[in-house]
């Protein structure tokens, strides 16, 4: 793989799992990292770390939901690595789990906010900076999600389904000033999100059954090495695709939380058969 020594990249949501991960992979290689999120503590704490394995790194504490922050958070990239040339747009979250008619629209459109807008301001005010540079490489982070029914994610599917188009379109947009856009697909990964659900429970069956490769679950540094990649000039021909690191469960069907949600509301009020409560 390419060196990344003279790249300055931005990754969102830095202070944990897949972002962190990505942070000391292309710190690790030479790039110029700023980190951002909203917890400054966990920043410090991977900040820390590649600073101790040689890597250029700073932190910024900044919501990719506000535009004020996005643009504070690339201006200091900029100074802080002379320029800029790679987006890692991997903060992000989910919520709100339920069927549709039992969703709360405050929460639904939280996790589009947080997904789809925050991934529209970094491109907003990331791209001009990118062009100055000759050119740069913008990653979205989808998920198995947005390609593949997850029954009862609500918002979250959609969500990563509508970054995948919108990287698509930037893509098209982009291309002609030598900005590249592509889109990671993350499977199952072990990240702080997916404890949640327990070992050998019918949730992460589902997932390990529908993923062909025996591992069953995949490590954040999977996810690490391909946005590595695609941040490097060996991926210079590469430009609006949507790349899984999942294992091979695309090839298959969604996991099924339906345990989870079920004795909750029981299964006549899950299929809208009758009210919540009756």
């Amino acid at each position: 793989m390419g060196d990344l020594s003279g790249k300055s990249v931005v990754v969102t949501g830095g202070g944990t799992g897949i972002g962190a991960a990505c942070a000391k992979r292309l710190a690790a290689d030479g790039a110029a990292v700023t980190i951002c999120g909203r917890t400054e503590d966990r920043l410090v704490k991977v900040a820390d770390q590649i600073r101790a394995d040689g890597g250029k790194v700073q932190h910024v504490v900044a919501d990719v939901t506000v535009e004020d922050d996005v643009a504070r958070l690339v201006a200091a990239a900029v100074d802080f690595g002379g320029g800029l040339t790679g987006f890692v747009a991997n903060a992000g979250g989910g919520g709100g789990m339920g069927p549709y008619h039992l969703q709360d629209t405050n929460e639904f459109l939280r996790v589009l906010h947080l997904n789809v807008l925050g991934t529209m301001l970094s491109v907003k005010h990331s791209v001009p900076h990118m062009v100055a540079a000759g050119g740069g490489s913008f990653i979205g982070m989808s998920s198995l999600a947005g390609h593949v029914t997850h029954l009862w994610f609500g918002a979250y599917t959609v969500s990563k389904a509508g970054i995948e188009a919108m990287m698509r379109n930037a893509a098209d947009e982009y291309g002609p000033v030598n900005v590249r856009f592509n889109t990671i697909r993350p499977g199952f990964i072990t990240t702080e999100i997916m404890e949640g659900i327990p070992r050998g429970g019918e949730v992460w069956n589902s997932y390990i059954e529908q993923t062909p490769l025996p591992a069953g679950v995949g490590e954040p540094e999977d996810v690490a090495n391909l946005a590595k990649f695609l941040i490097s000039d060996e991926s210079k021909w590469i430009t609006g695709q949507e790349i899984g690191v999942d294992g091979g469960h695309t090839l298959r069907r969604g996991p099924d939380f339906t345990s989870f949600i079920e004795p909750a509301i029981g299964r006549d009020a899950l299929l809208a058969k009758k009210p919540v409560g009756q």
